[in-house]
């Protein structure tokens, strides 16, 4: 197919396989969406701080302090999603990255502490719904799986002493990494201070407080490992 062919290049994946069947009407829909939203990301690019390729850009899109922001080949960012890159290392995307709609990217809280930035490895898909918060700093890697309303959060409140507010004993920041090849599930929380080693699979709705090993499935609130994936009778 025609199409197949060009999303091949497009990705630079000769391996790339259009596997469902759609009617000449369905494709007409997708790729007028499409053209549109490439339209609307040649406006955008000028803006960003580099943009290497394509940039497809949904409807109602919000992104502040654009000039620090590093899009990747063919970035698709769906409707209503909204990114602030303002931070020390703004927000970094690799090729053919999708951000889903209604997810919201931001790095920086409270002005008067300036936080660190978020960076995505290529491949890598964002489902709808999805809060990063990058004010201590998320490193996610290559072809990454997200499910829709994943959270992650990159620092925490000190509340050590009852005596004082838990607002004004600001904050710690440590951050996140998240490993190549990993998948999680809708749902999933990732708190400040994890990392989630490659080949992970977290499931729908736990919430992750503590570093996962590599290759590990992992489930429940706290999540736990339940399984490896390379020896899947023991835990690791």
């Amino acid at each position: 197919m025609y199409i197949e062919k060009i999303i091949r290049k497009l990705k630079n994946d000769p391996n790339y396989k259009w596997e469902s069947n759609y009617t000449l009407r369905d494709l007409f829909m997708i790729s007028s969406r499409r053209f549109l939203q490439l339209s609307r990301g040649f406006f955008l690019r000028p803006f960003l701080k580099s943009s290497s390729g394509l940039l497809f850009l949904g409807s109602r899109v919000k992104i502040s302090h654009a000039y620090q922001l590093s899009a990747g080949k063919n970035m698709i960012i769906e409707d209503n999603v909204y990114i602030n890159a303002l931070s020390e290392n703004g927000i970094v995307i690799g090729d053919n990255v999708s951000i889903a709609r209604d997810s919201i990217l931001i790095c920086t809280g409270v002005i008067a502490q300036k936080g660190t930035g978020i960076t995505i490895g290529q491949g890598t898909g964002i489902n709808a719904r999805a809060y990063f918060s990058g004010q201590g700093g998320i490193k996610i890697g290559t072809d990454v799986i997200f499910g829709p309303e994943v959270k992650i959060f990159s620092e925490n409140h000190n509340y050590s002493h009852p005596e004082q507010t838990i607002k004004a004993q600001g904050v710690s920041r440590i951050g996140v990494v998240i490993g190549d090849n990993c998948w999680l599930g809708a749902g999933v929380t990732v708190l400040d201070g994890v990392i989630i080693g490659n080949g992970c699979v977290i499931a729908a709705g736990s919430v992750v407080n503590k570093s996962i090993p590599e290759n590990s499935i992992a489930a429940g609130v706290p999540a736990k490992v339940i399984k490896s994936r390379t020896n899947p009778f023991n835990k690791p």
